[in-house]
């Protein structure tokens, strides 16, 4: 059975950092990419980013790009995002997702999804 776990999120500062892991267990995803959503309340879920496992490929939402940067440790079946310069407007629930290919993440198209880590930045 897939699992996927995330973990990191907390409260910081405007102007802070976090790291969140997403972590993998089940089977390895050497051919897939992963990504990252986020959900604030009363808001529908939003694309954050995504990166494929073979060639470590990234693509960013604009509203993260220059500040959010997602990575893979292929060895510990773990991807990451660190988080800089957040804004209060990051507050949400991050979860991360397998979807295949970075095209179907972009559609919010998924074969597995973590339960989420929550993410508040303060004013």
């Amino acid at each position: 059975q897939v699992q996927l776990v995330e973990s990191g999120g907390g409260l910081v500062q405007a102007g802070g950092s976090l790291r969140l892991s997403c972590a993998a267990s089940g089977r390895t995803f050497s051919k897939d990419a992963t990504g990252w959503f986020r959900q604030a309340p009363g808001k529908e879920r939003e694309f954050v980013g995504a990166i494929t496992w073979s060639a470590g490929s990234t693509y960013y939402a604009d509203s993260v790009k220059g500040r959010f940067t997602i990575s893979r440790d292929n060895a510990k079946n773990t991807m990451y995002l660190q988080m800089n310069s957040l804004k209060p407007e990051d507050t949400a629930v991050y979860y991360c997702a397998v979807g295949g290919t970075i095209s179907r993440l972009l559609r919010y198209e998924y074969d597995y999804w973590g339960q989420g880590t929550q993410v508040t930045v303060s004013s």
